[in-house]
């Protein structure tokens, strides 16, 4: 369903091989959370998907995994910004900024991180108007 609808959708993808129940397992015990399960569907189809530039269009969860685990454990981050628990990143946008989804509340909407003010942005209602918008250019940063 994800690989299809991403593919019908104008721009480069490239998809990467399925992610295996153990990597995500794995992402889930290490953040302290699952992940969503529209991230997760996805994930089982490519683990990953890289944008026209090699941009992370969707992470792999075992990027997922080790950028969230980064910045929510980084000291220094955490005298600059505020909490990034709160925020499970899957992607970037190219510019150092982070797109995320709030997965302890159960909500499906995707909010971006502003790396220069720390501001978190709403952008899309579901990653699947994510990966859409993102693709045909009506999110812009």
């Amino acid at each position: 369903m994800w690989t299809e609808a991403v593919s019908a959708l104008p721009g480069t993808a490239l998809f990467q091989p399925p992610a295996s129940e153990q990597s995500l397992a794995h992402c889930a015990t290490v953040l302290g959370h699952p992940l969503p399960a529209d991230l997760a569907a996805l994930l089982r189809e490519s683990n990953g998907i890289e944008g026209e530039y090699g941009d992370g269009l969707i992470w792999s969860a075992e990027r997922i995994t080790s950028e969230n685990q980064t910045l929510r454990a980084d000291a220094e981050l955490a005298t600059l910004y505020m909490p990034f628990d709160p925020l499970l990143f899957f992607a970037d946008a190219g510019n150092g900024d982070l797109f995320a989804l709030l997965p302890r509340i159960d909500r499906p909407d995707v909010f971006v991180w502003n790396h220069e003010d720390d501001s978190r942005t709403w952008v899309a209602p579901s990653l699947a108007k994510y990966l859409e918008w993102w693709l045909t250019g009506q999110i812009e940063l």
